[in-house]
């Protein structure tokens, strides 16, 4: 391979994030049990995620606007102000959570960095993100750090332009099939999938994924003996 450039999608790759929002929806849906078994509420909540995306994006302050706004519907508008309160409560919290660094994480990272150079490329809120990276204690490890609105073909293009590589230099790691592997492959790079325990429904596919730049490990230090010399 000729690969320059390693990137990495950051939450449920480098460190636990959807649990987080588990934990918070399963709060808000103990909130609003009154109104509708838990179940049905967290089909609503992902339903107004879905809607939402074109405006809010993704992150923690665009769920905590699509669980107000869900709140606000399946209560027929009568939901209390108190309960507003609380889950821009729920939100801030989700906000001040610690980093939690996946196994192995720093020292991949450390053993990779004098072979290639290291991005971190992962979608999110930006102000968000940034904090993130900043406690988690890795950002001295990359070279470049691209907190992208979406992940789609011509976003990968733009940053592999950014980079000054070609598409087959380009490798990407992550959680995602959907938005870490697949749009990669398209455009001529090469991906790998480090499967999370969770992952939210959005960023699911149901095809096998046959091609001959695609590795799928079970953790990430397995990238290790792939990537590194002998």
């Amino acid at each position: 391979m000729s690969i320059k450039v390693i990137a990495f999608d950051a939450d449920d790759t480098l460190w636990v994030n959807e649990p987080f929002f588990l934990e918070t929806e399963q709060k808000f849906c103990a909130l609003l049990e009154d109104y509708l078994p838990h179940h049905s509420i967290s089909q609503e909540v992902f339903r107004t995620q879905i809607q939402n995306m074109p405006l809010y994006g993704y992150g923690v302050k665009s769920f905590i606007l699509s669980m107000v706004e869900t709140a606000l519907r399946i209560s027929d508008n009568t939901i209390g102000v108190t309960v507003i309160e609380k889950i821009i409560e729920l939100g801030k919290e989700m906000l001040e959570k610690p980093i939690e660094l996946l196994d192995d994480v720093e020292h991949v990272l450390q053993s990779l960095s004098g072979h290639y150079r290291l991005v971190v490329a992962t979608k999110g809120d930006l102000l968000d993100q940034e904090r993130k990276l900043r406690k988690s204690g890795l950002e001295h490890y990359f070279h470049h750090i691209e907190i992208m609105s979406e992940k789609r073909e011509a976003d990968y293009q733009k940053l592999i332009k950014h980079l000054d590589i070609q598409p087959s230099e380009f490798l990407m790691v992550g959680n995602s099939l959907k938005s870490d592997v697949l749009p990669v492959l398209a455009i001529g790079g090469h991906g790998v999938h480090i499967p999370f325990h969770t992952t939210w429904a959005y960023e699911t596919i149901e095809h096998h994924i046959e091609h001959e730049n695609f590795r799928d490990f079970e953790k990430i230090k397995e990238v290790l003996a792939h990537l590194l010399p002998e």
